[in-house]
């Protein structure tokens, strides 16, 4: 294991010098400072983060994106929080989702009357495609 850098002055020369929370201390022999190493844990692949923003803001909900992403829902509020996104208010539009591979997208895209009367995108999930479509709510 190589001896961590020292976040004062970025010296390599420490000591080990208790633990400390449950982390390993060390004091650095250049300067005296005491530190501890940073806690490694699981990272999320920003391709994750990314589409889960994108989700959020066309109205998929937290649950949903965790269903659909596999990723914790309260994961997905705190990312939202982070980077201070805002899903505009939806009042006369409502989004519905489906799950296509590259077959079933192209079908979909060859009959007309599934183009008219909504909004329409499409993402990469993997390796297959979500499709995003708002459709009016019916009014009485």
């Amino acid at each position: 294991m190589s001896k961590p850098a020292c976040p004062k002055c970025e010296s390599t020369e420490a000591t080990k010098s208790g633990i400390v929370g449950g982390r390993q201390r060390f004091k650095c022999k250049n300067c005296g400072y005491h530190f501890s190493v940073a806690k490694t844990g699981k990272e999320i692949n920003p391709y994750y983060v990314i589409k889960a923003l994108q989700l959020y803001v066309e109205g998929v909900s937290y649950r949903e994106i965790e269903r659909l992403l596999g990723v914790s829902h309260v994961s997905v509020m705190n990312w939202v929080k982070k980077y201070g996104m805002k899903a505009p208010r939806q009042t006369e539009y409502h989004p519905t989702y489906k799950i296509l591979n590259q077959k079933e997208l192209a079908e979909y895209f060859l009959k007309p009357e599934n183009l008219k009367g909504a909004g329409l995108i499409v993402t990469e999930l993997g390796d297959k495609y979500m499709m995003i479509r708002w459709e009016r709510f019916k009014q009485a």
